[in-house]
């Protein structure tokens, strides 16, 4: 396709995808995210005259907004627009980014409750929820809390954000109606095409991908061009460390010169082939491109994503560009919970290690050198046993299982899931005797069935796969307790002299 034929023919709106009953929205996502960059400084953006330009891209089709709580004052300018009530089909999407901690009914509906207010809805179209370290197991229990304002009426779509496969999986096997997640995506990020795409084939959930031009590195911009000295921007700040992980300014070039052949031979933007790359993977509804208010606005050359349709020849082109790079580490949102923390504020290890832990660790009197951690099960006091010990440096945790809360199984017939919730439970309890996961030195797995073995050694692999501790799986005859597959126990050995617990730490 010539580029003027590109020109003549693009869309005049964006297609439309249905993501969840009654919520069509538009495949070209328009995300606020920047507006916390353009209010770093301290000076708000004025709502009216921010509603008024989220109202020219309404305009053009472009009326899905996505957001969240912490993207500056973006829920309350598009609340502006909403309250404007002048345009129709407007569909506004937001985050909500708690702390880990207790996840109580109250303390769900307040966090959604502050959403609406500022979006000056009674509804919101699509709350999406974000936990940052899945050993705190209260996202189970706020997504339980989302799903039942969902059922009041306050909530129209629940979606999930940077949701690894592993808990996107726990999830669903508890029911909780998921119709979409939000993952990082794009021609250096092709994780979200692996696991996670097969499980939203199985399961119907769609993703909703940012991080699509790389920050803007996959343009044209970039092309040849010398690596910046210095960028100032979040965005760019977030992605050049993608570009270093992928293997450097080198490896990003290769990208480029790649998506800049297909581009030219069908007339449009390196930018468009890049977004068009994601929109052809079968689980993707959609694309988020930022917008920086009253700035930068590229609405028409986006539309010409849906003018073209990359060939087989394309394909191959790009993904022999893709094998001259490195694949990120990890799964999808990993980046935000363990190394290398591929973030705008670059290592959030001390954002981690500030979440309070589960359980507090209790000393065991007349005994300077050993603490002993509770769970809250039943059995530890009648069997006079607690969930983990530390004597020492040395930590050895009970042989631990799916249990959550006051004695609800999690993964009722999927191993795989109860291990992923186990080995968190097990992560929590040596963090909160001091440790860290890459502390474990042993772990034994006792399996109900041994035809679960391969699923769950491969959960376990997913965690220590760079750790390697010794490692028995054993079968045996029986777990106890209905439904239960899996139980793992572990030991960690903590550096010679290691400080006890932050919470009985000398001050």
């Amino acid at each position: 396709m010539s580029s003027g034929l590109a020109q003549q023919n693009h869309s005049v709106r964006p297609p439309r995808t249905l993501l969840a009953p009654g919520l069509e929205i538009s495949r070209l996502v328009t995300g606020l995210w920047q507006v916390a960059d353009m209010e770093r400084g301290g000076t708000l953006l004025d709502p009216v005259r921010g509603a008024a330009q989220l109202a020219a891209y309404a305009q053009q089709g472009f009326d899905t907004f996505d957001m969240a709580d912490h993207y500056g004052s973006a829920e309350v300018i598009t609340g502006t627009l909403l309250a404007a009530k002048t345009h129709t089909g407007v569909r506004a999407f937001t985050k909500w980014c708690p702390p880990p901690g207790v996840m109580s009914a109250a303390v769900v509906r307040e966090g959604v409750q502050r959403s609406l207010d500022r979006l000056q809805t009674s509804c919101i179209d699509l709350l999406q929820f974000h936990w940052w370290t899945f050993d705190h197991p209260g996202y189970i229990d706020a997504l339980v809390e989302l799903a039942a304002l969902r059922q009041e009426g306050l909530i129209q779509a629940i979606g999930l954000c940077n949701f690894d496969t592993a808990h996107m999986r726990l999830v669903l096997n508890e029911g909780v109606p998921i119709s979409s997640n939000q993952v990082c995506m794009s021609l250096l990020d092709r994780r979200g095409t692996e696991a996670m795409s097969a499980l939203c084939a199985q399961s119907g959930v769609r993703l909703l991908c940012y991080g699509v031009l790389g920050g803007g590195f996959l343009s044209e911009r970039w092309l040849g061009a010398a690596e910046p000295a210095q960028v100032l921007d979040w965005s760019k700040m977030k992605y050049q460390r993608f570009i270093y992980a992928i293997g450097g300014w080198e490896a990003l070039q290769t990208v480029l010169h790649a998506a800049a052949k297909v581009a030219r031979k069908h007339g449009v933007s390196l930018s468009n082939v890049a977004s068009r790359w994601v929109l052809e993977q079968t689980a993707v509804a959609a694309v988020i491109v930022g917008a920086r208010l009253g700035e930068s606005e590229y609405r028409a050359d986006n539309l010409q994503v849906f003018d073209f349709a990359l060939d087989a020849q394309d394909h191959a082109d790009l993904q022999a560009a893709f094998a001259a790079t490195r694949r990120l580490p990890g799964d999808c949102g990993d980046e935000y919970r363990k190394p290398p923390f591929l973030t705008a504020s670059g290592d959030l290890s001390h954002h981690l290690d500030a979440v309070a832990p589960m359980w507090q660790p209790k000393p065991v009197p007349g005994r300077a050198d050993r603490w002993t951690l509770d769970s809250g099960s039943q059995w530890e006091p009648i069997a006079g046993y607690a969930r983990a010990v530390r004597i020492g440096d040395r930590i050895l945790v009970s042989g631990t299982t799916a249990t959550h809360g006051n004695g609800q199984l999690l993964g009722r017939g999927d191993a795989a899931v109860q291990t992923s919730y186990i080995l968190d439970k097990i992560i929590a309890s040596i963090k909160a005797l001091g440790g860290q996961l890459h502390d474990v030195v042993r772990t034994r797995v006792y399996l109900a069935n041994a035809d679960d073995c391969e699923a769950v050694s491969r959960v376990h692999g997913s965690y220590f796969g760079d750790i390697r501790p010794a490692n028995t799986l054993l079968e045996v005859s029986a777990l106890i307790g209905d439904g239960y597959l899996v139980e793992i126990e572990a030991e960690a050995l903590l550096d010679a002299g290691s400080p006890p617990p932050g919470s009985l730490a000398a001050p």
